[in-house]
């Protein structure tokens, strides 16, 4: 696996760039990882405690999978992303596993379900459990960032006034926001 250590507001020191690549390295005997990319960073402002973050994006055939865990220490940093990155890329294998077995036998949950051979104990897979419906309407992003701050949620799907298309706003992790516009493609 290639792995990229990259620092912002730090000096990447052999040693972290040692420590950072092994834990991510280690996480290619669950899956072939072709790229990883590690980004330390330390937040300059005083308020914030928990200022010493490891971001961690890993490139798969598939799906990008991405962790980011912030602490008081980077090594802590970088063990809990690596943890958290772990989980995810269990999950993805056994959905990968789970999807290709069953098209490789033919066979459809249903049977796989009264099938006698006795199977590991799996985590519960999500589902959807609530449905709602609304009216979508027409307004500009910045009417529906105000929209979704007065109902304090963290996203808004709404008509965009100007291009008539249904957006998303989102509120963002550095506490800005984001405007998903669709795409043919």
């Amino acid at each position: 696996m290639d792995v990229v250590v990259k620092g912002r507001h730090i000096e990447i020191t052999p040693a972290l760039r040692e420590y950072a690549e092994e834990k991510i390295r280690k996480l290619s005997r669950y899956l072939n990882l072709p790229k990883a990319e590690v980004e330390l960073s330390i937040e300059r402002n005083p308020r914030i405690s928990e200022n010493q973050t490891a971001e961690v994006t890993i490139y798969t055939r598939g799906p990008v999978i991405r962790g980011k865990e912030s602490t008081v220490d980077m090594h802590a940093s970088i063990d809990l992303v690596a943890e958290k990155l772990e989980k995810q890329i269990k999950k993805y294998k056994g959905k990968v596993y789970n999807n290709h077995n069953n098209k490789a036998h033919g066979l459809s949950a249903e049977a796989l379900a009264a099938s006698p051979e006795p199977r590991m104990a799996e985590t519960p897979e999500p589902s959807i459990v609530k449905t709602k419906q609304f009216a979508v309407k027409p307004m500009t992003p910045e009417e529906a960032t105000l929209q979704m701050e007065l109902l304090g949620h963290d996203f808004f799907v709404f008509t965009n006034s100007e291009t008539e298309e249904i957006n998303v706003v989102y509120r963002r992790s550095d506490e800005d926001y984001g405007l998903i516009e669709p795409t043919v493609g």
